[in-house]
């Protein structure tokens, strides 16, 4: 699996992708991702600060999206719970979808090491990797913690009112 780093061109694509996310969320009866987030503008800002980046199969096919965006993320600054690292050097993964036309390959799990590998190599400013899913993505949570992720504890209404994410961590 490689990164790529979005640019403009890749704005439609990467919204696509979201999109599909979101279908495939309710799908499964996840009501994440079913208001307005993640906006265009969200998206938009992702791809003008680097944080945006395709997920492109070993057959140069692009698979998914992901944002890495760079702490500190002042989402987390009511944590109910405890960091791993007391630290602001660490990078947040966002936004993370596999197309439904390349699901059931372990695409997702091959991004999310791909971006843990490129961080661990190639990051020597960062202490550790955090990321959050809502309370009802089991699929999601499975593949955080597969990955070696530690549960710390729990967003309350940081995306929507009366909506609760866990939220994890992995020292680098």
């Amino acid at each position: 699996m490689q990164l790529r780093r979005a640019t403009m061109a890749d704005f439609d694509r990467i919204i696509a992708i979201l999109k599909d996310g979101a279908n495939q969320l309710a799908e499964r009866g996840v009501d994440q991702w079913q208001g307005d987030y993640p906006s265009k503008e969200q998206i938009k800002e992702d791809i003008e600060n680097g944080w945006a980046f395709l997920a492109v199969s070993e057959d140069q096919e692009t698979v998914g999206a992901i944002a890495i965006v760079d702490g500190p993320d002042h989402v987390y600054d009511h944590l109910d719970g405890k960091w791993l690292a007391d630290t602001n050097k660490y990078v947040v993964i966002h936004r993370l979808a596999i197309h439904s036309q390349h699901s059931g390959k372990g695409y997702a799990t091959k991004l999310l090491q791909a971006v843990i590998n490129d961080i661990k190599n190639n990051r020597d400013d960062i202490d550790s990797i955090r990321i959050d899913t809502h309370e009802d993505n089991k699929a999601m949570q499975h593949l955080i913690a597969k990955m070696g992720f530690s549960k710390v504890g729990y967003l309350h209404g940081a995306y929507r009112p009366n909506e609760t994410s866990y939220v994890y961590e992995l020292l680098k």
